[in-house]
C-alpha cells in the first residue's frame, strides 16, 4: 500500500524571536484599549508562561495530527478491505501508479471516484496499464549497488560485551526480491566485538581470534544469484564472508 510517511514529532523551539514576537503582542493588546492597560497587563501571561504554554500545545497538536491521520488510514483501509478480492487487488494496483498524492484522503477520493462510475480501474485517466515492473539490478557493480540497507538492530551483548549490529538488505537480481541478514560473528565465540555502528559489512573491532561475516539469503535465490551475492559481499570486505541461504532449522525457529 503507497502511503507517505508522516513526520516525526519534534520538541518546540524556544527562540528569541518568539519571545520578542510575543512580547510585541502584549504591547499592542494594551495600546488597543489604553484606558483598559493595566487590566489587560494583568490577565498576560508571563514570556517563559507563555513558552511553557506553547511547548504543551504544540506536542498536543502533534499528536491529534497523527492520531487524525491514522484514524483516516484505517477508515479508508477498512472501506478497501469491504471489497470484492479482485476489485480490490485491482485498486491496489491501480493505487500504486495513480498520480494521486499519497494520504488517505485521496485515497478515500479514489474509491468514491470507482463508486460512482467515474474512474475505470481497467482504462485509468492517467493512461497506462496495471503492469508493475520491478526494480531489478541484473549486472551490479558492487554490493552496495545491488542491495540497499532497510533495517539494524543489536543482537546478543551482555554486563560485560557488547552487542553486535545486525543488517537487513533487499534487493533484486532478477529473479525476485530477496532479503540479506549480515552479521559478524566471531571464530572464537567465547570473545566478545563490538560492531561500529558507521560501517556496513567492515571494520569491527574484535578479540584475538578474528572473525567472519555470515550472510543469510530469505527468497528464491539460484546459485549464481549466490554466487553473485558472495562475490560482491566479498569485494566489500577483507573479512572471510560466509553466504547461506536460509536452513530449514532457522526457518522453524522464525516461526
Amino acid at each position: 500500500m503507497r502511503f507517505k510517511r508522516w513526520p516525526r514529532p519534534t520538541a518546540f523551539e524556544d527562540t528569541s524571536r518568539k519571545r520578542a514576537a510575543y512580547q510585541r503582542k502584549q504591547v499592542r493588546e494594551q495600546a488597543a484599549l489604553p484606558l483598559f492597560a493595566a487590566v489587560i497587563a494583568e490577565r498576560q501571561l508571563d514570556v517563559d508562561e507563555e513558552m511553557v504554554r506553547r511547548t504543551g500545545q504544540w506536542e498536543r497538536q502533534q499528536q491529534e495530527s497523527r492520531r487524525q491521520r491514522a484514524e483516516g488510514w484505517r477508515r479508508v483501509r477498512n472501506r478497501l478491505s469491504a471489497l470484492e478480492v479482485d476489485q480490490r487487488r485491482a485498486i491496489r494496483a491501480l493505487w500504486r501508479i495513480c498520480p494521486y498524492p499519497a494520504d488517505p484522503s485521496y485515497l478515500g477520493t479514489l474509491l468514491h471516484e470507482i463508486a460512482t462510475g467515474r474512474i475505470d480501474p481497467a482504462r485509468p485517466p492517467w493512461g497506462g496499464g496495471h503492469t508493475l515492473t520491478p526494480r531489478t539490478t541484473p549486472n551490479p557493480a558492487s554490493f552496495s549497488e545491488a542491495f540497499r540497507q532497510i533495517g539494524q538492530r543489536t543482537v546478543g551483548g551482555g554486563p560485560k560485551t557488547t552487542g553486535a549490529d545486525e543488517r537487513l538488505f533487499c534487493g533484486n537480481l532478477g529473479s525476485g526480491i530477496l532479503f540479506l541478514t549480515s552479521r559478524v560473528r566471531l571464530i572464537d565465540p567465547s570473545e566478545s566485538f563490538y560492531t561500529s555502528s558507521n560501517h556496513r559489512l567492515r571494520d569491527s573491532h574484535v578479540g584475538r581470534s578474528g572473525h567472519w561475516v555470515d550472510i543469510i539469503v530469505r527468497g528464491t535465490c539460484s546459485d549464481d544469484d549466490l554466487a553473485i551475492i558472495r562475490r560482491l559481499a566479498q569485494a566489500d570486505d577483507t573479512r572471510s564472508v560466509i553466504v547461506r541461504r536460509l536452513a530449514q532449522e532457522e526457518r522453524e525457529a522464525e516461526g
